[in-house]
């Protein structure tokens, strides 16, 4: 087992037994399998979401735990969608989630000949015909979903090339093979039943013609075949035992057994459906994150508002924390909407264990200590990270002139109010005392640019030696020894907090938040973070939780907001207990 797998072997949050393992169990109990596969078969059309992570983390888990195999399988059966960008991305997104299909990468596409076999043995079985209509004609003659009095969907009616010879449909679907024809100009169906009250069982198109290049075979192909009848063919081919899927594919689950019986195959898995993740504030649509990527909505896939695997990375999101927040919400049969703070929770949970404590100043006011010698500085002992007995301590440079926040002083400040105001006193972090003796403003525009104050050089460390009482403390920075550097401010994407149902396909852009990100070009962080890479996370004090961009430069540090400090879903849960 390697150091990810032990990791995730020894999370705090173990896998609940739901009816999806439940089955699983009682088949290995009755020696149904020997062992046990799964698949995750993502469609290499776009990048993976945290919707996708709900399912990666079922299915290698289920294989995990019960010593078994997961598959990492490319559904690629629609060329015109799909990128060799986009299968790269979701091997990485896998692997960064902390899971290992070792040799069992597989792509739909390399299935592409068996299945042409097997579309010419169900025209064989009299199973499948060559269709001419076209898209419109199929649609109407399938009827709708409008039911009669009786409860029972209006039946369809059949083509008029349904009763084709057995020859004839051979010829055609080898003529389509061979290029002959136009796109949409015949489709090959399956022969069930145009009176079923399942409407997928109304005669479903089963390969289409389609001259796209794909990313994998070129132009080798000119038909496709459709997503319902590669999927089952490839969980057959792979010996996949249980093939998990969320609820929108209940009601194909016929189709998936129809075509294994009709096939006769040697494996025949069992399809199982489960809730798909719906989140507050958050589109989990990748058809609709295509669009604010290709509309400029957002940087990029990555792009640290989205809710892809990437874009989370990006901001700072772990591993650890999205698969204890995936096994938390459990597996349900009805769908539900998670409120998005539970995913933060466990974001901060996981950082506040990790990550270094440091200070910055995100809007700087500068502060003046006039009593402080005018050359002189000390290096001060900070903690690294008080949840982490092992991270040691840190040296921070003290010195005459130093930044603090802006909201730390008020002029004429409200009752209770603890922080820095003329004639008060509050605690630096780990260095001293100071006081506010005079406020320096703009002439012109009345603005305070700058604070005279003088210090306590009795309280170093922050501590007083008479026992006098100082309510607030500020973080701040040494003027002379910050490092200048880039914030950015993130928010959710999504105003409100309705579910993706509910915000149709021409509204949702209107509810995109205007101040989901916004920049500070004028920050300061203590020095130790000089030499910050990409990627690392710190807790800025007071401020939440930030790890370093992409976009950071050894010239200029750029910082992203992953979380706040506040946790609303830990007042909710202390609220309701």
């Amino acid at each position: 087992m390697n150091n990810i797998n032990k990791e995730i072997a020894n999370e705090d949050l173990k896998e609940q037994l739901d009816f999806i393992r439940m089955k699983v169990a009682e088949d290995l109990s009755k020696g149904k399998h020997k062992k046990i596969v799964t698949r995750f078969p993502p469609e290499p059309n776009g990048y993976l979401h945290i919707g996708h992570a709900k399912s990666i983390v079922l299915n290698f888990g289920i294989a995990n735990e019960y010593n078994g195999i997961c598959h990492l399988r490319l559904d690629d059966t629609n060329p015109e969608k799909e990128d060799i960008k986009y299968a790269e991305s979701i091997k990485e997104d896998v692997k960064w989630l902390g899971y290992d299909w070792g040799e069992n990468l597989f792509f739909a596409s390399d299935y592409y000949n068996k299945l042409y076999q097997y579309a010419i043995q169900l025209i064989k079985n009299g199973k499948a015909y060559v269709d001419s209509l076209n898209e419109q004609e199929i649609k109407e003659y399938r009827g709708t979903a409008i039911k009669t009095k009786n409860g029972i969907p209006a039946p369809g009616k059949d083509s008029p090339y349904r009763n084709h010879s057995i020859e004839e449909n051979l010829d055609l679907f080898e003529r389509m093979r061979k290029g002959e024809f136009k796109d949409g100009e015949h489709v090959l169906r399956a022969k069930i039943d145009m009176t079923s009250p399942n409407l997928v069982m109304r005669d479903p198109v089963l390969y289409r013609i389609k001259r796209y290049n794909h990313y994998r075979k070129a132009d080798e192909w000119c038909i496709y075949p459709m997503y319902d009848f590669a999927h089952c063919l490839s969980d057959s081919i792979e010996g996949i035992t249980h093939s998990i899927c969320t609820l929108e594919f209940e009601i194909n689950r016929p189709l998936y057994d129809w075509v294994l019986d009709q096939l006769n195959t040697e494996c025949h898995p069992q399809q199982i459906e489960f809730a798909r993740l719906n989140i507050t504030n958050t589109i989990l649509s990748k058809r609709k994150l295509l669009q604010l990527v290709e509309e400029k909505y957002v940087s990029g896939w990555d792009d640290p508002r989205m809710p892809t695997i990437a874009g989370l990375r990006r901001r700072g999101y772990t591993p650890t924390a999205i698969r204890n927040f995936c096994k938390r919400i459990g597996i349900s049969k009805t769908n539900s909407t998670i409120d998005i703070a539970l995913l933060e929770h466990f974001v901060r949970e996981d950082l506040n264990k990790k990550s270094p404590r440091v200070m910055a100043v995100l809007d700087p006011l500068k502060v003046v200590i006039t009593n402080y010698p005018e050359d002189e500085e000390e290096w001060l002992d900070a903690e690294n990270n008080p949840e982490d007995t092992t991270s040691g301590t840190r040296k921070i440079p003290f010195s005459k002139v130093i930044y603090i926040e802006k909201d730390d002083f008020q002029e004429n400040p409200p009752k209770k109010y603890f922080r820095l105001s003329v004639g008060k006193e509050v605690r630096l972090k780990h260095a001293y005392y100071i006081k506010c003796e005079n406020v320096i403003k703009n002439e012109k525009t009345g603005e305070i640019v700058e604070l005279h104050c003088t210090y306590d050089p009795e309280t170093k460390g922050g501590w007083s030696q008479d026992g006098r009482n100082v309510k607030g403390t500020s973080h701040w920075v040494s003027v002379k020894h910050s490092v200048k550097a880039e914030i950015r401010l993130y928010d959710h994407l999504i105003l409100d907090s309705s579910q993706e149902a509910e915000i149709d396909d021409l509204d949702f852009k209107s509810r995109l938040n205007p101040n989901s990100i916004v920049i500070l070009t004028e920050s300061f962080v203590e020095p130790s973070l000089k030499n910050a890479k990409s990627g690392d996370s710190f807790q800025f004090l007071r401020q939440g939780y930030f790890c370093v961009d992409n976009d950071s430069t050894p010239n200029k540090l750029v910082f992203n907001r992953t979380v706040s400090l506040k946790d609303s879903w830990a007042k909710i849960e202390k609220k309701n207990t």
